[in-house]
């Protein structure tokens, strides 16, 4: 999946270190990052590569995170005029971009390039936020307020009746492949709650003995998502709700069509149940 980026070691921990020239600056506009094309696959501009573009560079740069020794920063205003070699992407490149490792740390970059764009007030009394100094934390300096980043918790459900697995496809949207059920997780609700109710919410059916998998950080939509096995309970006639889904259906085993990207936990789970390790 986007994130087993072994051998390499993704460090979080949040850390008042100013960038040096070998340092690697995110930039970011819209849903678009800055990059070149290698024959290794995507790269990022260092800090000496853009030094000469914008001299407040380095008083400006966010710290983000480590991967091995290399750190990473945000940047926010910079020239490309004379940055030929690099170029804006969108960041849907980072579903299957080469190297893994720096697809992850672009993708998770742009998460948090969203959170520091999104929360510049306080929401409470609208003064200027501020970052702290200790951790990965907004503090408005008026009335104490404190914004952590935005981790939203969903489900992937991967719903089993003996043989078969429940795949489908969503509505309206530009991924067009087939997928399992999923959806966000509510106030007041547990995650398992949240399994039995969307699949009744989106198809219709009851389902039993709903187990957890494993879990995945999802920064394109700023989720964090649990993956979850449960079997029918009952009919599984599906009554469609087709503001959510275009499509739902019962695939055999051995008539799942074989997923080639693994980038998700989505896929994961659906060639596993494929393969029949569940």
């Amino acid at each position: 999946m986007i994130q087993d980026i072994q051998p390499h070691r993704y460090d979080n921990r949040y850390r008042q270190v100013p960038p040096d020239h070998d340092s690697y600056a995110l930039y970011y506009e819209e849903r678009s990052a800055l990059m070149k094309r290698t024959a290794e696959g995507i790269e990022f501009p260092r800090f000496r590569d853009l030094e000469r573009l914008n001299e407040e560079i380095y008083e400006d740069a966010v710290y983000l995170f480590a991967i091995d020794e290399d750190r990473y920063y945000l940047v926010q205003e910079i020239s490309r005029e004379p940055l030929s070699e690099y170029a804006m992407e969108n960041t849907e490149i980072f579903r299957t971009a080469e190297p893994r490792y720096r697809a992850f740390a672009g993708i998770t970059g742009y998460q948090l390039h969203s959170w520091y764009g999104s929360h510049k007030y306080c929401g409470r009394c609208g003064s200027l936020m501020k970052r702290d100094d200790r951790e990965r934390m907004l503090r408005c300096g008026e009335c104490g307020n404190m914004e952590y980043p935005k981790i939203c918790p969903a489900v992937i459900i991967g719903v089993t009746d003996g043989n078969r697995l429940l795949m489908s496809k969503y509505a309206g949207r530009a991924y067009k492949k087939y997928a399992l059920l999923a959806g966000f997780t509510e106030i007041g609700e547990t995650a398992e709650e949240t399994v039995a109710r969307e699949v009744m919410e989106e198809v219709g059916l009851r389902v039993k003995n709903i187990r957890y998998y494993k879990s995945q950080p999802w920064s394109f939509s700023d989720t964090l998502l649990l993956g979850f096995y449960c079997d029918l309970d009952g009919d599984g006639a599906v009554t469609l709700d087709r503001e959510e889904l275009a499509l739902a259906e019962w695939f055999e085993r051995e008539e799942i069509p074989d997923v080639t990207s693994t980038e998700s936990l989505t896929n994961e789970m659906i060639m596993r149940f494929k393969n029949g390790e569940v």
